[in-house]
């Protein structure tokens, strides 16, 4: 029966071990890391895609106009 009854007033805190807390918190920050990192890798092939069609349409646009010049 004494599982059944909150042993603490309603205004206590329960007691929670920092151990655990920092476990979970190293655990959540691995996961963070992972995730940023799956992020980058995936975003870097399309930044340097959209860089490489930029370079293309800046040198075609420079021919143009040196052409256009004369």
């Amino acid at each position: 029966m004494t599982m059944l009854i909150h042993t603490r007033g309603p205004f206590e805190r329960a007691a929670v071990s920092s151990g655990n807390q920092d476990v979970v918190a190293k655990d959540a920050a691995k996961a963070n890391l992972a995730t940023i990192k799956r992020f980058c890798m995936r975003a870097l092939p399309v930044l340097i895609a959209a860089a490489a069609l930029s370079g293309i349409i800046a040198l075609k646009a420079a021919i143009y106009f040196w052409r256009f010049h004369y």
